[in-house]
Protein backbone atom coordinates (compact mmCIF):
# COMPACT_ATOMS: atom_id res chain seq x y z
CA UNK A 1 0.00 0.00 0.00
CA UNK A 2 2.85 2.37 0.82
CA UNK A 3 4.37 1.81 -2.65
CA UNK A 4 1.05 2.67 -4.32
CA UNK A 5 0.68 5.89 -2.36
CA UNK A 6 4.29 6.85 -3.08
CA UNK A 7 3.87 6.13 -6.80
CA UNK A 8 0.64 8.14 -6.95
CA UNK A 9 2.22 11.04 -5.08
CA UNK A 10 5.19 11.14 -7.44
CA UNK A 11 2.89 10.91 -10.46
CA UNK A 12 0.76 13.80 -9.22
CA UNK A 13 3.86 15.87 -8.56
CA UNK A 14 5.17 15.26 -12.07
CA UNK A 15 1.82 16.12 -13.64
CA UNK A 16 1.69 19.39 -11.71
CA UNK A 17 5.22 20.27 -12.81
CA UNK A 18 4.49 19.69 -16.48
CA UNK A 19 0.99 20.98 -17.23
CA UNK A 20 -0.36 20.45 -20.71
CA UNK A 21 0.10 23.48 -22.89
CA UNK A 22 -1.81 24.68 -25.88
CA UNK A 23 0.21 24.96 -29.05
CA UNK A 24 -1.35 28.36 -29.70
CA UNK A 25 0.53 31.39 -28.51
CA UNK A 26 0.26 35.14 -28.36
CA UNK A 27 3.74 35.48 -29.91
CA UNK A 28 2.77 33.37 -32.92
CA UNK A 29 -0.41 35.42 -33.28
CA UNK A 30 1.62 38.61 -33.44
CA UNK A 31 4.07 37.04 -35.89
CA UNK A 32 1.21 35.86 -38.10
CA UNK A 33 -0.35 39.31 -38.04
CA UNK A 34 2.92 40.96 -39.03
CA UNK A 35 3.50 38.48 -41.85
CA UNK A 36 -0.01 38.10 -43.28
CA UNK A 37 -2.15 41.04 -42.12
CA UNK A 38 -0.05 44.15 -41.57
CA UNK A 39 0.57 45.22 -45.19
CA UNK A 40 -3.01 44.48 -46.20
CA UNK A 41 -4.59 46.17 -43.18
CA UNK A 42 -2.28 49.16 -42.92
CA UNK A 43 -2.46 49.35 -39.13
CA UNK A 44 -0.86 47.67 -36.14
CA UNK A 45 -1.83 44.38 -34.57
CA UNK A 46 -2.83 46.17 -31.36
CA UNK A 47 -5.21 48.44 -33.27
CA UNK A 48 -6.67 45.32 -34.89
CA UNK A 49 -7.11 43.60 -31.52
CA UNK A 50 -8.75 46.65 -29.96
CA UNK A 51 -11.73 46.41 -32.31
CA UNK A 52 -13.47 44.19 -29.74
CA UNK A 53 -13.49 43.28 -26.07
CA UNK A 54 -12.18 39.92 -24.87
CA UNK A 55 -15.72 38.60 -24.55
CA UNK A 56 -16.61 39.71 -28.06
CA UNK A 57 -13.48 38.07 -29.50
CA UNK A 58 -14.29 34.89 -27.60
CA UNK A 59 -17.83 34.80 -28.97
CA UNK A 60 -16.57 35.42 -32.52
CA UNK A 61 -13.94 32.68 -32.22
CA UNK A 62 -16.30 30.13 -30.68
CA UNK A 63 -18.82 30.79 -33.44
CA UNK A 64 -16.09 30.01 -36.00
CA UNK A 65 -16.31 33.54 -37.40
CA UNK A 66 -12.80 34.85 -36.69
CA UNK A 67 -11.63 34.75 -40.33
CA UNK A 68 -14.77 36.56 -41.48
CA UNK A 69 -14.41 39.18 -38.74
CA UNK A 70 -10.75 39.70 -39.65
CA UNK A 71 -11.76 40.33 -43.23
CA UNK A 72 -14.52 42.68 -42.09
CA UNK A 73 -11.96 44.73 -40.14
CA UNK A 74 -9.39 44.43 -42.91
CA UNK A 75 -11.19 44.06 -46.27
CA UNK A 76 -7.99 43.64 -48.32
CA UNK A 77 -6.93 40.59 -46.31
CA UNK A 78 -6.72 37.40 -48.39
CA UNK A 79 -7.98 34.66 -46.06
CA UNK A 80 -6.42 31.95 -48.23
CA UNK A 81 -2.94 33.12 -47.22
CA UNK A 82 -3.59 32.40 -43.51
CA UNK A 83 -3.18 28.75 -42.53
CA UNK A 84 -6.12 27.36 -40.58
CA UNK A 85 -3.95 26.43 -37.59
CA UNK A 86 -2.82 30.08 -37.24
CA UNK A 87 -6.31 31.36 -36.37
CA UNK A 88 -5.99 30.03 -32.83
CA UNK A 89 -2.77 32.04 -32.46
CA UNK A 90 -4.51 35.15 -33.79
CA UNK A 91 -7.30 34.50 -31.30
CA UNK A 92 -4.82 34.25 -28.42
CA UNK A 93 -3.26 37.55 -29.47
CA UNK A 94 -6.47 39.52 -29.97
CA UNK A 95 -7.97 38.37 -26.68
CA UNK A 96 -4.85 39.41 -24.79
CA UNK A 97 -4.70 42.88 -26.37
CA UNK A 98 -8.47 43.39 -26.76
CA UNK A 99 -10.15 46.65 -25.85
CA UNK A 100 -10.46 45.50 -22.24
CA UNK A 101 -7.24 43.46 -22.27
CA UNK A 102 -3.61 44.11 -21.49
CA UNK A 103 -2.14 47.43 -22.58
CA UNK A 104 1.06 46.89 -24.54
CA UNK A 105 4.26 48.23 -22.95
CA UNK A 106 5.02 51.11 -25.29
CA UNK A 107 4.54 48.73 -28.18
CA UNK A 108 2.33 49.80 -31.03
CA UNK A 109 2.85 46.71 -33.15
Amino acid sequence: MKKIITTLSISMLLVSLFPSQSTASVALGKKTYKKKFHKKCGFTSVKFARNHTQGEWEAIYEAGKLPQEAQKICPKLDLKTVKSERWEDIYQYVTKYALDGVAPNGCTD
